[in-house]
């Protein structure tokens, strides 16, 4: 919505330019002769004379009808504010033209269209649905839209962004916890142990932390840390490290690290604790969500299964 003075704005120098066309045309076809003459203006540039001959009539019937079109298209259209006679339908209503209603309409008849595609989609289960090609191409066509800024364009995902391609899964892997991840959203939180665990004990932890993946560690800082594991972290990773789906805890026994697996990386981790999320995409998917996430749910489960 334009402001009152772009308004004003626009419309003088639109309309202004259209009527001083109009104006030039009848101005310089006054006392103009009506046949074409030998005789001359007066006028002499480098020896090359001004002929006193009428504009051509081809020109300038296609000079009004330009001004013609362009005042049929305001009235169509519109002009800064103002509406034109135009319409569209959406919502089931028809609404003055313009760019956005233009696009919600033409969004609005591809989802009618593409409805019954989505339906049929939808009632075959994930699992099996991941033999069909044109499925799985349209699912990651919408991976690509909603999905590829955070885990990529190959889902093989980055540091706080895991991948998709591999048999390890924060909140599970399985169809329907993939529907709910993308339905609902994640919100992951590690809480920061620097001040409860101190240097010391951070250190100790790291260590711990390191063996039970089986790398490179300090055994008797490991050993040491081994008491506060249990009494600070297993309640949500486990007694064992191996992690819990229903609260999103990684598991810490495997080569998998969502935040690196460094001795820096996981001190970083450790000390000032770590937030990710997943944002709820029911709503951002917009007309057919819950088919599309049918189809990404397809295309996510068919990057480790098929």
């Amino acid at each position: 919505m334009l402001s009152t003075f772009w308004q004003v704005w626009v419309s003088v120098i639109v309309l202004g330019s259209i009527i001083g066309c109009g104006v030039l045309i009848m101005y310089t076809s006054r006392g103009m002769r009506k046949e074409e003459t030998d005789q001359t203006t007066g006028h002499s540039y480098d020896g090359i004379e001004e002929i006193d001959n009428p504009l051509p009539r081809w020109w300038v019937f296609m000079f009004w009808g330009t001004i013609i079109f362009g005042l049929g298209y305001l009235a169509s259209f519109g002009l800064g504010n103002y509406q034109g006679f135009l319409t569209v339908t959406v919502d089931g209503k028809e609404v003055p033209w313009s760019q956005t209603n233009q696009w919600k309409a033409e969004v609005q008849a591809f989802d009618q269209e593409i409805a019954p595609l989505y339906a049929q989609y939808s009632s075959t289960p994930v699992a099996e649905l991941i033999h069909n090609d044109d499925a799985l191409q349209t699912g990651q066509r919408l991976f690509k839209s909603n999905c590829s800024v955070c885990h990529g364009s190959g889902a093989k995902g980055a540091l706080g962004f895991p991948n998709l391609t591999d048999k390890d899964w924060l909140y599970g892997g399985a169809p329907a916890q993939i529907v709910q991840t993308i339905t609902n959203g994640r919100q992951g939180a590690m809480p920061a142990w620097g001040a409860i665990l101190g240097d010391e004990g951070i250190n100790q932890m790291v260590n711990y932390v390191r063996s039970l993946s089986g790398l490179k560690h300090d055994a008797t800082l490991a050993e040491e840390a081994a008491p506060k594991f249990l009494q600070n972290c297993a309640i949500c990773h486990g007694a064992n490290g191996k992690g819990n789906q229903m609260m999103g805890a990684p598991n810490m026994t495997d080569e998998t690290w969502l935040y690196g697996g460094s001795s820096k990386q996981i001190e970083m981790t450790l000390r000032y604790g770590r937030s990710g999320k997943m944002p709820a995409h029911k709503e951002i998917l917009g007309a057919n969500a819950d088919a599309k996430i049918h189809l990404l749910a397809t295309y996510v489960y068919s990057l480790s299964n098929k």
